[in-house]
């Protein structure tokens, strides 16, 4: 049997950064979003772990063990005892190294794909867990909706949305590494305050009221990506331009994300976007989306594989209905 599993892209449309822990990490108030572009994982049986990847970027994606999907094989097949023999195939459609969590996503998706196709039924706080280990952001890539990540990131507390927003995200040419985007805001915010979550941007998104989160929305790492990527600012101001309600750079970049008013809006800033010259291209997409999720059960005889459908509202958190406390 093979195990296909669908996983979305985030933005973080609040990113409040504190200054650097002991431990090298930031204490953050991290308001994820997952947004409807996706990577898939397929695994399939094998006699040793593989990883394979097509698509967008894929030449920069890892294929050894150091890639969060074979991480994830690899931490789940330990705490139950079996061998991590599967082979891993990655279908790329999120911006490598653009900062939406294309990583984090691909090691969710593993993590569910594997869970399903050895049939250790870990439990959500397991897999949780194990998302943890992996990094900050890979929790939030299991569960998606909206959240507030908390600590490095990986404590989410769930947060209602109210309505669909509209986005584009303009992929540039080249890319940014995380680390070196936190080096840059240390030595730029040396006195960072302590992070917190902006109560109109929570209220915002309550309501699904996509200009009042326009006017709250707010990246730290923002001065840090474009003092890495200064041409960053010229695609800022063309999305601007071309009608965006507000522009920001995605996390650590050098994606950049442009919320519009509504479907028409968002079409033409894409176009406009993808005519400046300022971009590789420009992607349209809705939020929130649904976490990680099963599309596909493949028998090895060829059987026509079965979509499950998805269980959980788009516009809530996957952490399911009893779950209100961080984690």
């Amino acid at each position: 049997m093979s195990v296909t599993v669908r996983v979305p892209a985030k933005v973080n449309v609040q990113l409040a950064v504190g200054a650097a822990r002991p431990d090298g990490f930031h204490d953050l108030a991290n308001v994820f979003l997952a947004v409807g572009l996706y990577d898939e994982v397929t695994v399939t049986p094998a006699d040793e772990l593989r990883v394979t990847c097509e698509g967008p970027g894929s030449d920069q994606v890892p294929l050894d063990r150091t890639n969060l999907a074979a991480r994830a094989a690899g931490l789940l097949a330990a705490r139950h005892g079996i061998a991590p023999d599967v082979h891993l195939h990655i279908a790329k459609d999120i911006p490598v190294a653009g900062g939406m969590a294309g990583g984090s996503a691909d090691g969710a998706a593993a993590l569910v794909a594997c869970d399903a196709l050895w049939g250790t039924d870990a439990t959500r706080d397991e897999l949780l867990d194990i998302c943890a280990e992996l990094g900050s952001d890979v929790p939030f890539s299991l569960v998606g909706g909206a959240a507030l990540g908390t600590g490095r990131g990986e404590k989410l507390t769930p947060l209602e949305v109210g309505g669909t927003f509209h986005w584009v995200f303009a992929v540039a040419d080249g890319g940014l590494s995380t680390p070196a985007v936190y080096r840059e805001f240390d030595r730029l915010t040396p006195d960072a305050p302590d992070p917190e979550a902006s109560p109109a941007l929570l209220e915002a998104l309550r309501r699904g009221d996509a200009e009042a989160l326009a006017a709250t929305v707010s990246n730290d790492l923002q001065p840090a990506a474009l003092s890495l990527f200064p041409a960053l600012h010229d695609t800022l101001a063309a999305g601007t331009a071309a009608g965006a309600l507000t522009a920001l750079v995605s996390g650590s970049g050098p994606t950049t994300a442009f919320l519009t008013a509504d479907a028409a809006s968002a079409r033409k800033v894409a176009d406009a976007l993808t005519a400046s010259g300022t971009c590789r291209t420009a992607r349209a997409a809705t939020a929130p989306a649904r976490g990680a999720q099963i599309v596909q059960r493949a028998a090895p005889q060829g059987a026509r594989g079965t979509a499950r459908p998805a269980t959980t509202d788009p516009r809530r958190s996957a952490l399911g209905p009893d779950t209100h406390s961080r984690i």
